[in-house]
């Protein structure tokens, strides 16, 4: 008797390890730079959130969008 193994499912999976690479790198690249930018601002919570939340980068992106509007809005107000 022939022992062959059927892996013709991880033929259509062969895309799945370089989309799985790519989420990766996305995600820890927002990460880091969304939890740099709540530590240099002392925001615990954020930076705890952030840390501990995988969201494939949504919610460093928030972080940073909502910091950036903050950073614009004070500096209109000072000048």
């Amino acid at each position: 008797m022939e022992n062959t193994t059927d892996l013709g499912f991880l033929e259509h999976l062969r895309w799945l390890l370089p989309l799985l690479i790519f989420l990766v790198i996305w995600e820890l690249l927002w990460k880091i730079i969304a939890m740099w930018k709540a530590a240099r601002n002392n925001e615990m919570a954020w930076f705890i959130c952030i840390a501990l939340i995988n969201t494939l980068g949504i919610l460093p992106i928030v972080y940073i969008i909502k910091d950036r509007k903050k950073k614009n809005s004070s500096a209109l107000i000072d000048n």
